[in-house]
C-alpha cells in the first residue's frame, strides 16, 4: 500500500500560476476587486477555487462575519521590550473572546505573503501595529479595505490610525536633564535606528535637553544601534575611544544600555563612578542587573491593554478617531547614575 503524499496548502503563487497572471494582480483581485476588470476578476477567482486557495474556513467566516481572531505585528519578537505590550494585549483579548496571532516583522519578506492571505480570506478581523510600518505595501485607497487597526507604542501620523503611546520626546529630555542636574556636561547618547519615528524624537528630547543647559550637541557624542545588546556595547566602545570621552550616556532602550553596561566593566570602567547610564523601557532585567539600571519606565501593558479596547471599540461598530492617546511615564533612579565627582 502506498503511502499517502501530505496534502500542501494552495497559495497565492499558484493561484497566480493558474490565472496567468502576477501576485499582485492575484492580490488587488481578492483584496480590492475594484482596482481589476471583472474578466480578470472572475479569472482569479475561478482559479482561486481550482488550486483550493480559499480555505473551508472562509465560507464560515462569510457567514459570522468575522473569526474572533486579532493579529499583532511585532517588530522583533526577539525584543524583551514587547513581552508586557503583547500580555496587555492578550489578557484584554481572552476577556472577550477574542485570538491573538503574533505576526515577526523581523522576518517580513517571509511572512508578507502570510500576512496578506488572512486578510484576503477574512481569518482576522482586526490588526494592532507595535511598529510604525505595515508589513506589506499598501496604497492610502487599499487601506481602507484592510481590517481595522490600531497602532501601539510606535507613532505614524501618515497612516491616520488610533494610536497608543508615550510622549517619548518630554521622556527623553527629563532623562538627559536628570544627569545635567547631576553635574554632567559630557552627556552622549545611544540612538536607536534613524528610521524609527520613537527613535528620532527621543533624539530631539536629548538634543533639546542640552541645547536648554547651554550644552554644545556634538554628533560624535551620538552613538547608533538596532536594539540589541551587542549594539550597545559597540556603541560605548566608540564613545569611550573618542578623545574626551563622555562621563554620562542616555541610551534608546534598556536593552543598549545593559549592553553598554557589561561593556564598561569588562574596560575597567566603574557604574557609576566612572560613567553613569540611563536606559529606557524598563525591562525586568533592568532592575535586577549590576548595579540597578536606572531608566525611563513605561506602561507597557496598559499601552497594550489600551491599543486593544480601542481595536474593539472598532470592532463593535463604535467610530474610533485617530491621532495620540498619550499614557504616562517616569524616571525610575536606581544605581547607575550619580552626582559627577569633581575633577581631581
Amino acid at each position: 500500500m502506498n503511502p499517502k503524499k501530505p496534502v500542501v496548502a494552495a497559495t497565492m503563487k499558484d493561484v497566480a500560476e493558474r490565472a496567468n497572471v502576477s501576485t499582485a494582480t492575484v492580490s488587488r483581485a481578492l483584496m480590492n476587486p475594484e482596482k481589476v476588470s471583472q474578466a480578470t476578476r472572475n479569472k482569479v477567482e475561478q482559479a482561486a477555487i481550482e488550486v483550493g486557495y480559499l480555505p473551508g474556513s472562509l465560507n464560515r467566516n462569510l457567514k459570522r462575519n468575522e473569526s474572533r481572531t486579532i493579529l499583532v505585528i511585532v517588530p522583533d519578537i526577539c525584543d524583551p521590550f514587547f513581552s508586557e505590550i503583547i500580555r496587555g494585549i492578550e489578557v484584554t483579548a481572552a476577556g472577550q473572546g477574542y485570538l491573538v496571532l503574533i505576526g515577526d516583522c523581523a522576518h517580513q519578506n517571509q511572512q508578507e505573503k502570510t500576512f496578506i492571505d488572512l486578510i484576503i480570506t477574512k481569518q482576522i478581523d482586526g490588526m494592532l501595529l507595535l511598529g510604525s510600518r505595515l508589513p506589506f505595501d499598501a496604497s492610502k485607497e487599499e487601506q481602507r479595505n484592510l481590517p481595522p487597526m490600531v497602532m501601539a507604542n510606535e507613532f505614524a501620523p501618515e497612516l491616520e490610525l488610533p494610536t497608543v503611546h508615550i510622549d517619548n520626546l518630554t521622556a527623553a529630555f527629563n532623562a538627559v536633564n536628570y544627569l545635567h542636574e547631576l553635574g554632567h556636561d559630557r552627556i552622549a547618547c545611544i540612538a536607536g535606528p534613524e528610521e524609527m519615528p520613537l527613535c528620532h524624537y527621543r533624539l530631539q528630547g536629548y538634543v533639546q535637553a542640552l541645547r536648554r543647559s547651554e550644552m554644545q550637541v556634538d554628533p560624535h557624542y551620538i552613538a547608533r544601534g538596532d536594539f540589541t545588546f551587542n549594539a550597545g556595547a559597540q556603541a560605548l566602545d566608540q564613545l569611550l575611544n573618542l578623545p574626551n570621552p563622555p562621563t554620562a550616556i542616555f541610551c534608546h532602550s534598556d536593552v543598549m544600555a545593559l549592553g553598554a553596561l557589561s561593556q564598561a566593566k569588562r574596560r575597567g570602567f566603574r557604574v557609576p563612578d566612572d560613567l553613569s547610564i540611563i536606559g529606557f523601557d524598563n525591562i525586568a532585567l533592568a532592575e535586577f542587573c549590576d548595579p540597578p539600571l536606572t531608566t525611563i519606565s513605561q506602561p507597557r501593558f496598559d499601552i497594550g491593554r489600551e491599543a486593544m479596547l480601542l481595536l474593539l471599540d472598532q470592532l463593535q461598530g463604535q467610530i474610533v478617531s485617530s491621532g495620540s492617546r498619550l499614557l504616562d511615564c517616569e524616571l525610575i533612579v536606581r544605581g547607575t547614575t550619580r552626582a559627577r565627582r569633581a575633577a581631581k
